[in-house]
């Protein structure tokens, strides 16, 4: 299988007062195309930083971050407008990422117009997008907060997908939504995966939610990569304490 993403030493530190906080340590993976890879760890493990470097949200400090072969960590305005073409996340707090005053129709057309789609033609893919989550098009009209917050979560979904990415990053996407909603959501990710071929990168802290849908697993601790394996190799067999915890925290 080819890479769809590498990333070769990352790294990233934080200043707090005198002391420098490594947050993530100088990890190597990639992500092969077609498959769900779940990154997991505990808060404060360094997962959502990872993600955040992988979307230049926020520059590493050291190592390299390869999409399909050609190296985006240092990549400018103009180059970046085309990695987020390839890559789109959806975070954790679906309200929080939608602009409170801008209807949520208009936030999804905004990536598509960005990328130099007619008005119409967004506004159509939006209303379509809506529909492949399960909404119904009047939900184009509503502000982020006249919608429940499974209802945001499969709007932000919605707008990851509109420009149909090669790489979906799911930022604890579920953890603050109920169980049921959690499995609603996890099914359209996985109806994605094998409808479009697309790409995921799952980030949570819950093992047994990746066993539902990846392919292979990541645990992260302090900023490091400490066991990889698949889904059942990490709960069946785990090498490493903190995996043990990690697995005897949800059991």
């Amino acid at each position: 299988m080819s890479a769809l993403l590498e990333v070769r030493n990352l790294k990233k530190a934080y200043q707090k007062g005198k002391t420098e906080i490594m947050a993530v340590d100088g990890i190597s993976f990639q992500i092969n195309k077609g498959e769900c890879l779940g990154l997991v760890g505990e808060s404060g493990c360094g997962k959502s930083t990872t993600a955040k470097m992988i979307t230049r949200l926020e520059a590493a400090d050291e190592g390299g971050i390869f999409l399909n072969g050609k190296e985006i960590t240092q990549a400018g305005n103009k180059e970046l407008r085309a990695i987020y073409r390839d890559i789109q996340m959806i975070f954790q707090m679906p309200v929080d990422s939608f602009n409170p005053r801008i209807r949520l129709g208009e936030s999804i057309m905004e990536s598509m117009i960005n990328q130099g789609m007619k008005r119409h033609r967004a506004k159509a893919r939006a209303q379509e997008c809506l529909a492949v989550c399960g909404l119904p098009k009047e939900f184009a009209d509503r502000y982020p907060h006249q919608v429940s917050g499974g209802e945001c979560q499969r709007a932000s979904i919605a707008r990851a997908i509109a420009n149909q990415p090669s790489l979906l990053i799911c930022d604890e996407a579920t953890s603050a939504l109920d169980v049921t909603i959690q499995a609603q959501i996890l099914k359209l990710i996985r109806q994605f995966q094998n409808e479009m071929g697309m790409t995921c990168l799952l980030i949570c802290h819950d093992l047994a939610l990746v066993q539902e849908v990846c392919d292979r697993v990541l645990v992260m601790s302090n900023g490091r990569i400490v066991e990889e394996g698949t889904p059942d190799e990490i709960i069946m067999n785990p090498r490493e304490e903190y995996t043990k915890r990690l697995i005897d925290s949800v059991l």
